[in-house]
């Protein structure tokens, strides 16, 4: 998810709308056993004194407030080295602590960047910018393999690692970019951190992520792109934003089809939805509130129906897991999205967010297996 690249596609947004929708029966055999929060900002906000809420209105811990609503997996970005200072190595291996000390399990997310990496770009970390393709792969083994080993060593071993960040055209481009279809470049660029992922802990799950729950064809593109360059992955993940990934119908289709083509377990990495239409800060919202779908309202009950209906359809298309983009990144002064400007822009997320602006939680929101 990068909030820029948002705010630009949605002005061309679709609206998704069905005459006749119902969410699927809640009661199917599959399980969400990773029911996940991305918190990579959540850091930031207790460092500047933000205070978390219950549905009673009491002030928690964060983590046990998400914890009770269901959440049992936490997932965080890593930058090489931000500008903020915050989603690097070491932040990272501070939060890891928090997290694992809840019992909750952790997947770790690599830009492999300094700055958000998404379909529309790939910036190579500035150390390791005029690299050729074999440093580059040389430079992914080491990075991983050390952030892993970092975290293995203060006893907080990854359970999950994403090698890469929505990366429908490659990563760390030009070099790692799928150019006229070819994939060898990428590939050599994943296998090296798969390959830094086991060497760490061969127990670590490696998730290839795109954001391509909108297109069968472009979601067989991708996958058969790399498993024909003889790629390993052990987790198939996808991003589902119903403001520009189409209706829960395709979403089902496309999870089936991911799951049963490449034998993999799949997971929705990324997925959210507005609870109100107005604006907490000087940072225009990235998805205005509204930008509707399936005629859900822009309200806390609106937002907890729409996410279960996108738990619904992953859990009865026999996906895993289903992970909520940064639900604590609620509207506070000094944690803005640009890391080079972090003190001088907004979250933009603010409505997204399962906090509002005051920091107390949706009581609807629920993590359901």
């Amino acid at each position: 998810m990068n909030l820029s690249r948002i705010r630009a596609a949605v002005v061309t947004a679709v609206l998704v709308t069905t005459a006749v929708l119902t969410p699927t029966p809640a009661h199917a055999a599959n399980t969400l056993t990773m029911r996940g929060a991305d918190v990579s900002s959540l850091q930031r906000t207790l460092d500047l004194g933000g205070k978390y809420y219950n549905a009673s209105g009491n002030a928690a811990d964060p983590y046990d407030i998400l914890k009770s609503a269901g959440v049992n997996y936490a997932r965080l970005r890593i930058w090489n080295n931000p500008a903020s200072g915050y989603n690097n190595k070491a932040k990272v291996l501070q939060q890891a602590r928090a997290i694992k000390a809840k019992g909750l399990k952790l997947l770790i997310d690599f830009h492999y960047s300094d700055t958000w990496a998404d379909p529309g770009k790939q910036f190579p970390p500035a150390a390791w910018a005029g690299h050729s393709l074999s440093q580059l792969g040389t430079d992914v083994y080491n990075y991983t393999y050390d952030v892993c080993t970092a975290l293995k060593n203060q006893g907080t071993t990854p359970d999950s690692i994403q090698v890469g960040n929505e990366i429908n055209v490659g990563m760390l481009w030009p070099r790692g970019q799928v150019v006229n279809n070819n994939f060898a470049p990428l590939a050599s660029l994943l296998k090296q951190g798969y390959n830094a992922v086991k060497a760490c802990n061969s127990a670590t799950q490696v998730w290839v992520h795109v954001a391509d729950a909108d297109s069968m064809a472009n979601m067989r593109w991708f996958f058969d792109g790399i498993r024909s360059q003889g790629v390993p992955w052990d987790v198939t993940a996808l991003s589902y934003y119903c403001m520009w990934h189409g209706t829960l119908a395709n979403l089902y289709n496309v999870i089936v089809d991911a799951r049963t083509r490449y034998g993999k377990p799949v997971v929705i990495a990324e997925t959210a939805y507005q609870f109100t239409t107005a604006d907490a800060d000087n940072e225009p919202n990235s998805i205005p509130g509204t930008v509707l779908c399936d005629n859900i309202p822009a309200t806390w009950a609106g937002q907890a129906q729409q996410f279960s209906w996108v738990q619904n359809t992953a859990r009865n298309a026999g996906a895993v897991g289903v992970f909520y983009w940064e639900p604590t990144w609620y509207a506070i002064k000094g944690n803005g999205w640009d890391p080079a400007n972090i003190n001088g822009t907004g979250d933009g997320w603010d409505n997204m967010a399962v906090f509002d602006w005051s920091g107390r939680v949706n009581p609807s929101i629920r993590w359901t297996p």
